[in-house]
């Protein structure tokens, strides 16, 4: 038996990096797998996964897409809110539009899917939503204003949602990765990822499968009695 077996996922932000790997581990272990991403197709996935575009901070794009998931597989009982983007200026250094745009994605993208999935969730008995946070969504550097914000956002309506719909067996987590190697930190400036991986106690960058194994626990029935929770997966950075 695989942990997954007989589940429906639906996974954001999954044409790469984490996203990518959490669709690939969520099949490997035996769930159906949406996968969805703002752009074209990307490489194709693996027996398991179906590609939908999305651009997650449209209301119309979420129920389009939640709607033929509950036509086509019945349930939906993960919801895996990974898609993100990051902006590094100060906050006097901001524009509206910057902000618009990182809080757009990472905080009423997480709000609109959760959103869409409870209410079927609650009919069919419970799910599991895990919700990406960041180790920046608990503590700060300087800059990444907009980031900051969303992120803490996201850890605090996990908390909401949690409680909110414990009763119906709903779950509701939060996850929050440390520096991982992926398309987005591969972008940033050298400087930002040596420094962060030079803060991390165990002197390395994580990868994506490692925060996709976490993932595993959470949407599994072995995390019946977890929510509300905030798994850290960060080589000890928050420890500190």
């Amino acid at each position: 038996m695989n942990r997954l077996d007989g589940k429906v996922a639906i996974v954001t932000g999954a044409g790469r990096g984490i996203g990518r790997s959490i669709a690939e581990v969520f099949a490997e272990e035996g769930a159906t797998v949406i996968a969805t991403g703002r752009g074209a197709s990307p490489a194709p996935f693996p027996e398991g996964v179906e590609y939908h575009q999305l651009d997650v901070s449209d209301e119309k794009g979420w129920a389009e897409v939640v709607a033929d998931v509950i036509a086509r597989h019945g349930h939906v009982d993960v919801l895996a809110n990974n898609a993100g983007i990051i902006a590094y200026e100060t906050l006097h250094d901001l524009t509206l539009d910057d902000w618009n745009r990182v809080v757009a994605v990472n905080q009423t993208g997480t709000w609109l899917g959760m959103r869409e999935v409870i209410p079927h969730m609650i009919a069919q008995g419970g799910g599991s939503i895990i919700n990406i946070s960041s180790i920046w969504g608990s503590v700060a550097v300087a800059g990444a204003h907009a980031y900051h914000a969303t992120k803490g956002a996201v850890r605090n309506m996990s908390k909401s949602a949690a409680i909110t719909y414990a009763k119906e067996n709903v779950r509701v987590n939060s996850v929050h990765p440390g520096f991982i190697e992926t398309p987005l930190t591969d972008a940033q400036a050298p400087e930002i990822n040596e420094y962060v991986v030079s803060m991390t106690p165990m002197g390395r960058a994580g990868t994506p499968r490692e925060i996709a194994n976490g993932l595993v626990f959470l949407a599994s029935d072995e995390a019946s009695f977890v929510t509300g929770s905030e798994l850290v997966i960060d080589g000890g950075y928050l420890a500190q």
